[in-house]
C-alpha cells in the first residue's frame, strides 16, 4: 500500500458517547448503531488512483426491507465505497475540460424556490421563540438562504437515476417519484441547517451567512431546541415518505453527524496532527449527509440497495462532499469575511487543525506545536497562518480537492447521460472555484 491509500480502519472512543449533544436524544429514534470513525482517502499524495477492493456489487448491506435495521458500521461502508473503482468510466476531467455548458442551479430553480415556504410550513410552533429561530436560515430572518447546493444534489441525482430505473421495480407515477423527491430534498436541508445551528452553539460563532447566528439572536436555550425541532420535523417527513430503505440511510446520516462533532471535541494532540483523522472528521461531518442523501435519491427512482447506480449515487455524494469540505477548509485562509459570512482563520482560532495547515507542517515542522496545543499560545493563529502561506499547503489542499472533485465526475459518468448529469458535473467544477 503507498502512503496515498490507507489500508487499516481506525476507531476512536469518543465516537460513542453521545451525552454532549443534545442532538443525540433525538437520533437515537431512528439511527443505527453506532459507528467508529473510519480511514478514507488519501493521506499525503492525490495522484494515486482510489484503492483497488471489490466490485461495486459486493456492497450488498441489505437483502430486504425486513432487516432494515441490520446495517453496517461506518468503516465498512467508507472501506467499500473506496473499494469501488469507477474511472474507467470517465467522461470529463474537472482539471482539463471545460464546465459543460448547464447551470445545475437553473435546471432546479422552479422547484428550489418554493423549498423555504415549504420548510416554514412544517416548522409551525406555538412558540414564537422555536418557531422563529428554527425558521431562521428559510427565509425568517435576515442570514443569505444560500444555493441550497444539498436540495440540488438530491433533485439531479433522482432525474438522473430515473432513467435508468429496472423494469422490475416497483412502478411509480413519475408525479409522486418527483414529489417524494422534493421531499428528501427539504428534509436534507433542514437536517443541514440543524446541524450549523449547533456548530455555532457548540463553537461560539457570532455570525452565519452574513447574519447574527440563531443563538446569538434568541439565546443558545433556544437555539439547541430550535436545531432539535428542526430534525424531529424532518424525521416526521422522513417517515411519511413511507421508504424504510431511505429512512435507515437517512438515519445514518444523522447518527455521522453527531460523531463528526465529537470527534471535534475531544481529539488528542496526536489526533489533530494526523490527516487520516481529519478526512474521518469531513466525512462524518460533511460528507456524510450528501452521501446518503444522493444514495436516497437513487433509492426512490426504484434502484436496488446494492446496484451499481445505487452505489454510484453513493460514491458521487461521498467523493463531492469531501471536495466541498476540503474547499471550505482553504476559503478559511483565502477568502474575505464578507465573502464567507462568517470571520476568516476560524478554523484556527477554535484550536482545528485542517489541511492546509496540515500540510504546512510537514515543510515547517515547528507548526507541530502550535497544532498539538490547538493554537492556544498568543500569537500562534498569526505564526501558523504565515507557514502555512509560505508552504505548499494551499496548493496541496486545491490538488486535495481535485482528487475527490474528479472521483465524483467519475461516479457520476457511470449514470445516463443526460441533462441532469451535465448540471452534477458542472457543480464539481463550481465546488472547486467557488469562493464563498
Amino acid at each position: 500500500q503507498g502512503k496515498g491509500h490507507p489500508s487499516s480502519v481506525r476507531r476512536y472512543s469518543g465516537a460513542r458517547d453521545m451525552s454532549k449533544l443534545r442532538l443525540a436524544a433525538l437520533i437515537a429514534l431512528t439511527a443505527a448503531p453506532a459507528a467508529g470513525a473510519v480511514i478514507f482517502g488519501q493521506q499525503r499524495g492525490v495522484t494515486g488512483k482510489v484503492a483497488v477492493g471489490k466490485p461495486s456489487s459486493s456492497i450488498n448491506v441489505a437483502k430486504s426491507e425486513e432487516n432494515v435495521l441490520d446495517v453496517p458500521r461506518t468503516e465498512e461502508t467508507v472501506h467499500q465505497l473506496n473499494g469501488v473503482r469507477l474511472e474507467r468510466h470517465r467522461c470529463h476531467s474537472v482539471t482539463s475540460d471545460a464546465p459543460p455548458a448547464v447551470d445545475p442551479f437553473q435546471l432546479v430553480a422552479a422547484h428550489l424556490e418554493p423549498l423555504g415556504h415549504v420548510v416554514r410550513g412544517e416548522l409551525d410552533a406555538e412558540s414564537a421563540t422555536l418557531r422563529d429561530s428554527a425558521q431562521h436560515f428559510f427565509g425568517k430572518g435576515r442570514a443569505r438562504e444560500g444555493k441550497r447546493v444539498r436540495p440540488v444534489l438530491v433533485l439531479l441525482v433522482g432525474a438522473t437515476t430515473a432513467l435508468n430505473a429496472p423494469a422490475s421495480a416497483q412502478p411509480v407515477d413519475a408525479e409522486t417519484a418527483f414529489t417524494k423527491r422534493k421531499q428528501l430534498a427539504a428534509i436534507t436541508e433542514m437536517i443541514h441547517t440543524a446541524s450549523l445551528i449547533h456548530d455555532d452553539v457548540l463553537d461560539a460563532a457570532d455570525t452565519r451567512r452574513g447574519d447574527a447566528a440563531v443563538h446569538r439572536l434568541y439565546s443558545t436555550k433556544a437555539a439547541v431546541l430550535s436545531g432539535d425541532f428542526l430534525l424531529a420535523r424532518a424525521s416526521v417527513m422522513l417517515a411519511r415518505m413511507g421508504n424504510a430503505q431511505v429512512v435507515r440511510e437517512m438515519s445514518k446520516s444523522l447518527e455521522a453527524l453527531v460523531q463528526g462533532e465529537l470527534m471535534q471535541l475531544k481529539s488528542s494532540a496526536e489526533e489533530r496532527l494526523s490527516l487520516e483523522y481529519y478526512l474521518t472528521k469531513s466525512y462524518c461531518k460533511t460528507a456524510s449527509l450528501m452521501a446518503f442523501s444522493c444514495k436516497s435519491a437513487a433509492l426512490l427512482s426504484g434502484h436496488p440497495f446494492e446496484s451499481d447506480t445505487t452505489v454510484a449515487a453513493e460514491k458521487f455524494g461521498y467523493h463531492f462532499g469531501l471536495a466541498f469540505q476540503v474547499i471550505d477548509d482553504l476559503l478559511d485562509f483565502t477568502a474575505t469575511d464578507e465573502q464567507l459570512g462568517k470571520p476568516g482563520l476560524q478554523d484556527m482560532s477554535l484550536g482545528l487543525s485542517t489541511a492546509p495547515v496540515l500540510y504546512a507542517a510537514e515543510e515547517f515542522p515547528e507548526l507541530k506545536e502550535l497544532i498539538q496545543r490547538k493554537f492556544g499560545g498568543e500569537g500562534d493563529v498569526a505564526s501558523a497562518c504565515g507557514m502555512v502561506m509560505r508552504s505548499q499547503g494551499l496548493q496541496r489542499t486545491k490538488d486535495l480537492a481535485a482528487f475527490h472533485a474528479q472521483a465524483a465526475v467519475d461516479a457520476c459518468c457511470s449514470m445516463p447521460a443526460c441533462e441532469e448529469r451535465d448540471g452534477l458535473v458542472n457543480l464539481c467544477h463550481v465546488v472547486l472555484s467557488r469562493s464563498s
